[in-house]
């Protein structure tokens, strides 16, 4: 399953190869996806060639084919226009915002499922709701919640499993020491103990296979912080 930016990227490829017969620059490709850096268009790519969805060329420059499509787009050709991060204050999709609701026959609570969070790698993550999970109201603190789903083992010494379900309290602040998620250069998002020491941010996994993450304070926003978890046996 490929992330949002990953499928739009592949389907912005293969648009330019159909039209020009010759593949976009790391500049177009930026531009195109609104990232700030060709860096995350670098690991995008890498993403699709590690998934078998394009294909490098050897010895020739910015050569690039396509292998296969997704498999909603393979039967259609929709029409291409300039991607725009459906990113909130916070990294959540606008219509995401609204507060969670009390089912209305018991006392749970719905919170929506946002998408997946990287415990490992940054991703692209933060996508519109895909459903809901209901917890009992007082299984959460006061506040507006959502949930993710975890994906990759970074932080299993916490306790934080990949497949788990992740639930996030909706706030732009955090303290040393607590479990966020953390949106990068406004592009990727991931699941780290949050740190901050001499005047930056370190995201620190739970897992020594995996190296902390140290970052300017400018360049990391905070999604939420960890308040519970879900996980099926």
């Amino acid at each position: 399953m490929l992330t949002k930016k990953q499928s739009e990227l592949l389907l912005f490829i293969d648009a330019r190869l159909k039209e020009a017969g010759v593949p976009p620059s790391f500049d177009e490709m930026k531009d195109a996806l609104d990232l700030k850096s060709k860096s995350g268009i670098h690991r995008l790519v890498m993403a699709l060639e590690e998934r078998g969805f394009i294909r490098r060329l050897a010895n020739r420059a910015r050569a690039l084919e396509v292998l296969r499509l997704p498999e909603a787009a393979a039967s259609s050709a929709p029409r291409r226009e300039p991607f725009r991060p459906r990113a909130m204050k916070g990294g959540l999709a606008e219509q995401d915002e609204a507060p969670v609701r009390a089912a209305a026959n018991s006392n749970a609570i719905e919170i929506p499922v946002v998408g997946r969070i990287a415990a490992g790698s940054p991703i692209s993550a933060i996508q519109s709701p895909s459903r809901t999970i209901s917890l009992p109201a007082d299984f959460l603190p006061p506040g507006d919640h959502f949930a993710l789903e975890v994906q990759g083992e970074s932080m299993v010494g916490d306790g934080i499993l990949d497949s788990d379900t992740v639930i996030i309290r909706r706030q732009d602040t955090a303290t040393s020491g607590d479990i966020v998620v953390a949106l990068i250069d406004d592009e990727e998002a991931t699941l780290k103990r949050l740190q901050r020491r001499k005047g930056m941010i370190e995201l620190e996994a739970a897992n020594p296979a995996f190296k902390t993450q140290v970052y300017a304070p400018e360049r990391v926003q905070i999604q939420g912080r960890l308040v519970s978890l879900m996980r099926r046996y």
